[in-house]
């Protein structure tokens, strides 16, 4: 089916919903039921899985996502390179409105979700995620997005939190604090997720607002939609430009640490 999975935040519909859908249905997961069902497209003449992260008519909040389901189903389908699509908000001057970024750390602020495959598991078993996204992913992205005339931020730490409501100006003013460059509300457990299972796991984010404090006024869902829309488009150039590449990517991640009970 190919080796290199999509995963579709808001937006890029052209990917959400056309595409043959796959015979793994939803629901049928060890975890439950993905957010939609995985649909093989080809893109730059490489063969790819797409999944939709909020449901196929963008109906499941980011606290409700199965993060579980979804990331098992890439792996099961074949994919070992997830590249992430996510919208965030900026919070340093570099990450205003329409910014590209392409994130290098994360913090995470989620709660009370299903964030393991690992637990009731023996012996115990922990991941290293001293550098939470996949370096060679990383790179090439960037390297892609050159190559496209697509102008990138090469680093950036992003904040997941819990949602759907977005933050006040205090909670941003304390993230930022803590080192984030941007905020969303999908990245965790999604990224860890990803390197329980060995896949090479990287984020292209687009700013589609202020953060909380950060602009003029509150955020309204008309400025989020109208950036969107002028993203999109050199999200695809990104994609078109990486995706036959990342089929041919070698990788090394970490393997799980295991240690002797006793």
């Amino acid at each position: 089916m190919g080796r290199v999975g999509v995963i579709v935040g808001s937006g890029l519909s052209r990917l959400q919903s056309s595409g043959e859908v796959d015979s793994l249905d939803t629901g049928i997961t060890p975890y439950g039921p993905t957010s939609a069902s995985l649909r093989r497209h080809t893109l730059a003449g490489t063969n790819i899985v797409v999944l939709a992260r909020h449901g196929q008519k963008h109906s499941i909040a980011p606290h409700e996502i199965n993060y579980r389901a979804n990331v098992w189903a890439l792996k099961t389908a074949g994919a070992n390179i997830v590249i992430s699509l996510a919208t965030v908000g900026g919070i340093g001057n570099r990450y205003g409105p329409g910014v590209i970024a392409i994130p290098d750390q994360i913090l995470d602020y989620t709660e009370n979700r299903a964030h393991t495959f690992f637990q009731d598991h023996e012996p115990v078993t922990h991941i290293d995620f001293t550098y939470p996204f996949c370096e060679e992913l990383r790179e090439l992205l960037i390297h892609s997005a050159t190559e496209a005339n697509v102008d990138v931020v090469k680093h950036g730490t992003y904040a997941a939190t819990q949602g759907p409501r977005l933050e006040t100006s205090a909670e941003v003013s304390k993230l930022e604090r803590d080192g984030a460059d941007i905020v969303g509300m999908t990245g965790m457990p999604e990224a860890a997720l990803a390197r329980e299972l060995g896949l090479c796991y990287a984020s292209i984010a687009l700013v589609v607002n202020h953060a909380a404090g950060r602009g003029q006024g509150v955020v309204t869902r008309s400025e989020i939609e109208n950036v969107y829309a002028r993203g999109t488009d050199r999200l695809l150039d990104i994609l078109v430009a990486a995706v036959p590449k990342a089929e041919q990517l070698g990788f090394e991640l970490p393997d799980p640490i295991r240690p002797g009970s006793g």
